[in-house]
């Protein structure tokens, strides 16, 4: 039989609705998973578990569902706050941190009937290619236990993987969602920034974070942000969000890159890559070509390091001793730079915009790998070279994610199909700006005739 932590989230939320099982027992069976795997996995930094059982008993006894995910259990990111529950950040310094209100997205998802079980493991203020920090981890890849699960949303991608909960939230700044969803074999969704509205982000016109879930398949990534999206008035980015629905007249049109040109990628990635094409090419025309991404490694350094120092700066001159050498390198990087060097790397970040602007006159989609390297060990905590050649920065191997974030293009992310020995492996299939319902029609066309889907790991 199909264990209840088998079940997708609109399996369960339908399951639930039917009254073919209660809220309590979702819970509870999922609840049991993350007892039997979460010693070995660390995927979560706190688990709710009495939170989460009377918020089941809550939605046992509404006449009718809630909302959309009644019922339905998930986990949130630790670096996103939820009222009356834990969230450290990932950091040692917010160990005890309580916020006193939910951010609008775990606000929205409560209101759809999700029930929190617990907060996800994240480096230290998202920062850093191994899911670890000073009070949980390393998050373990559940295809194999020592490598990686990536950063920074690992916490998430493990537990959707493992069967802990059926859906996710992550976040994603150059590649937090897609990396690790790569890496453990889900799906991922890195909406168009302001779709789902952050109204407590400090620069509220910067498009280079966004927050986005993980799960096991398109329908349930489409749930997810139907009950998330929609604008706020304190978000800026989130009014300037149209909807893109038009269909695809024929066979879809994809651009396919393995490295827009200018990205580090691995060898084997690129063999895996090549191969994730020829399976589209059975159901689209597939042609090689990429946007004029140069200059867009530089611009990306620059950009994300001018944010680092402009939001912990305060913390590396009055708590330096307590913050992980990652962080510390990261804030630093960004005290060096002038307003000279912001605003040129802003206007390269233009060119690049009306670059991908230019390819989608001729394609539907642009597809490219989700990650330029496959997982590797725990004990190793950052990338420095791929294939022998050596990288200037630590982050230059997130290059194939971070370009897309430059732009601010929505990005689903699917497992590419593979031998029962290979590691996941996904891909990145991308679509203008407001392009979400394209995106999630391609891509259940895909799952469903091609096999780009989730396998379960052997636990």
């Amino acid at each position: 039989m199909t264990s209840v932590c088998d079940l997708t989230a609109t399996e369960l939320a339908r399951a639930i609705a039917r009254g073919e099982l209660s809220s309590r027992d979702a819970v509870e069976a999922h609840l049991a998973r993350i007892a039997d795997l979460d010693t070995r996995l660390a995927a979560f930094v706190t688990v709710d578990a009495e939170g989460a059982r009377r918020a089941a008993e809550i939605c046992d006894a509404a006449p009718a569902p809630i909302g959309p995910l009644h019922g339905v259990p998930i986990g949130i990111k630790d670096l996103t706050d939820t009222g009356g529950l834990t969230t450290t950040y990932g950091s040692a310094l917010f160990r005890h941190h309580v916020p006193a209100e939910d951010d609008l997205v775990v606000a929205r998802l409560r209101r759809a009937g999700a029930i929190i079980l617990g907060k996800t493991n994240t480096p230290e203020f998202g920062f850093g290619a191994v899911c670890t920090n000073r009070l949980r981890g390393p998050t373990r890849n559940p295809f194999d236990p020592a490598l990686t699960s990536g950063g920074s949303s690992g916490g998430s991608a493990v537990a959707v993987a493992a069967g802990m909960v059926p859906l996710a939230h992550g976040t994603d700044f150059g590649g937090s969602v897609r990396t690790p969803a790569s890496f453990c074999g889900v799906a991922s969704i890195r909406p168009t920034p302001g779709r789902i509205p952050s109204p407590r982000r400090p620069l509220g016109w910067d498009m280079l974070a966004s927050h986005g879930f993980l799960a096991r398949g398109v329908d349930d990534l489409a749930l997810a942000l139907s009950v998330c999206a929609g604008s706020d008035a304190h978000d800026p980015l989130s009014a300037r969000v149209v909807s893109d629905d038009r269909a695809i007249a024929g066979r879809p049109r994809i651009a396919v890159t393995p490295d827009f040109g200018v990205a580090p990628v691995a060898r084997e990635v690129r063999a895996r890559f090549a191969a994730a094409c020829e399976a589209l090419a059975r159901v689209a025309n597939v042609v090689p070509s990429s946007p004029d991404c140069g200059g867009a490694i530089e611009t990306f350094r620059t950009l994300r390091a001018a944010h680092i120092a402009n939001s912990y700066g305060d913390l590396l001159k009055t708590r330096r001793a307590e913050l992980t050498p990652t962080v510390i390198w990261n804030i630093e990087a960004g005290a060096k730079l002038s307003a000279e060097d912001y605003l040129t790397a802003e206007r390269r970040r233009t060119a690049i915009y009306r670059s991908f602007r230019e390819l989608f006159t001729r394609a539907d989609f642009l597809v490219a790998p989700a990650a330029s390297v496959l997982p590797w060990p725990n004990e190793i905590s950052d990338v420095t070279a791929i294939d022998g050649a050596a990288l200037e920065t630590p982050i230059d191997y997130l290059a194939v994610t971070f370009i897309v974030s430059l732009v601010g293009f929505p990005v689903l992310t699917l497992p590419a199909p593979r031998d029962v020995n290979e590691l996941p492996f996904g891909i990145q299939i991308i679509a203008p700006p407001g392009g979400e319902s394209r995106l999630f029609a391609f891509g259940r066309a895909i799952e469903n005739e091609l096999g780009f889907s989730h396998r379960r790991p052997p636990l």
